[in-house]
């Protein structure tokens, strides 16, 4: 995996993307540091195999042209209509708020309504955000989630680029989401994109982004990090829906910091990619601070969707709650690792933590729980429930004998299980999510059907 030829060649492409970005010297070491971070740590022992990933053959900056627009219509049409098909001026149109996307290394296209613009929101790209917001950006760069903080963190530290720089004043309100697209295109590739969102005191804020990417024959990986600060009674919502192919290895790190009274949501959904590892993970940092965390993972053939979430309550009054969802299929294999931890001192936390997993078949799919449960003070509320299960016959023979078929009543015990995600979406992602669930469902109704067929046509020759 970690098999870079040379440290200096490495060394040479992290000051050339630097260079090219005009970046402050303080950035470039901050990135160089990072690498000498990363040639320094190891993969853990426990993250699944990543046996096709070879970081020699990524490529690791890319950019699709050379100036950002802000016109959707101004974007190259080979971009636009990959963008178009994700729906992104639809939305825009829906929302009339802030929309961004992504394609390989660089943002393409940002725009942000001039009402917000006015209150002094920032809603721009990271590059943009380091060019015009140095002093914010040094303020919270790496606080969260240093470079040491793990080997991807690291490598993500030393070669990010693109990504959101969100930035909302003290009792702003953003009514409408913001929203964020994040796409490969390139064979090999690596996309690093880096995330920093700032809610003020009393601010309160949705962002939502979405992944995708085409399906090549070789691994690509995307090693995101993000860092969330929501200041003392502040409101702040994240949403992800990634949908990467099965050739790309999703290996990020996000994580979200609230203070005195702040609330932190993290909606959280997994449904591509050959194998993800993702947490994420909120510090109740301020008394009173709370967070909630709901996620589902789909898991089908030769996926591993390695999942959950942790929450660190380090203050007094703090309280938490972890919902996960995990359906896996043909093999696919799904795995809940979820984290409480209370610190001494953190008197009159309440946490719970549910996780349910969903076997649709009996193709040696897998779903795993692994609860961890940390606590150091004795004035605690803490409660954990895991459940793990198949589709039960009496719940598709009740709903075959109201007239629906097998495949029918299937759908709608599937998407019963993963409602309490979806309910927490905007609509229309609440209605793209359960339109790739039923695609996936569909799929497997049609390879089932063709297997019925083969095994009638095998017992006839017999």
């Amino acid at each position: 995996m970690k098999n870079f030829e040379q440290q200096e060649k490495a060394r040479d492409l992290v000051s050339e993307i630097s260079k090219k970005k005009n970046e402050p010297e303080w950035m470039l070491e901050i990135r160089l540091n990072a690498l000498d971070t990363f040639f320094k740590k190891e993969i853990p022992k426990w993250v699944p195999p990543l046996t096709d990933l070879n970081l020699n053959d990524l490529v690791y900056f890319l950019k699709p042209f050379d100036k950002q627009q802000a016109d959707w219509n101004k974007v190259p049409e080979d971009i636009k209509k990959q963008f178009d098909e994700l729906g992104i001026p639809e939305a825009e149109r829906k929302f009339l708020a802030g929309s961004g996307a992504q394609y390989e290394s660089e943002v393409i296209y940002h725009n942000l309504k001039e009402e917000w613009e006015k209150k002094g929101v920032l809603f721009l790209d990271m590059d943009s955000g380091l060019r015009e917001h140095p002093e914010i950006v040094k303020k919270y760069f790496g606080r969260i989630v240093p470079a040491n903080d793990n080997i991807f963190a690291a490598l993500n530290t030393a070669f990010w680029s693109g990504g959101s720089f969100v930035y909302v004043p003290k009792n702003t309100k953003v009514e409408i989401p913001l929203q964020m697209y994040f796409k490969i295109n390139t064979q090999n590739f690596g996309q690093f994109e880096r995330t920093l969102i700032v809610g003020e005191e009393g601010s309160e804020f949705h962002y939502v982004e979405g992944c995708s990417a085409p399906i090549y024959n070789t691994a690509s990986l995307h090693a995101a990090v993000v860092e969330v600060f929501a200041h003392n009674y502040s409101h702040v919502r994240y949403t992800t829906i990634q949908n990467w192919s099965s050739n790309v290895y999703n290996l990020v790190t996000k994580r979200a910091i609230a203070y005195e009274k702040a609330y932190v949501e993290w909606v959280d959904g997994n449904l591509g990619a050959k194998v993800t590892c993702k947490y994420p993970s909120v510090i109740l940092k301020g008394r009173g601070s709370r967070a909630d965390i709901i996620s589902v993972a789909y898991a089908k053939k030769g996926q591993i969707q390695d999942t959950g979430a942790k929450v660190i309550h380090l203050a007094p009054d703090t309280s938490s709650t972890i919902i996960s969802k995990g359906l896996s299929v043909e093999g696919g294999k799904q795995i809940f690792r979820g984290l409480i931890k209370v610190a001494r001192g953190a008197k009159n936390t309440r946490s719970n933590m549910v996780c349910d997993g969903l076997i649709l078949d009996d193709k040696m799919s897998v779903s795993d729980a692994i609860p961890e449960l940390k606590i150091d003070e004795q004035d605690v509320r803490v409660s954990h429930e895991a459940s793990v299960g198949k589709i039960g016959e009496d719940q598709l023979f009740y709903l075959m004998s109201r007239g629906l078929s097998e495949a029918e009543a299937t759908s709608v015990i599937v998407l019963g299980f993963v409602e309490p995600f979806a309910k927490e979406l905007p609509m229309e992602y609440a209605i793209e999510m359960n339109k790739l669930i039923q695609s996936n469902l569909d799929k497997l109704e049609s390879h089932s059907s063709q297997s019925k067929k083969k095994q009638a046509m095998t017992n006839v020759c017999k």
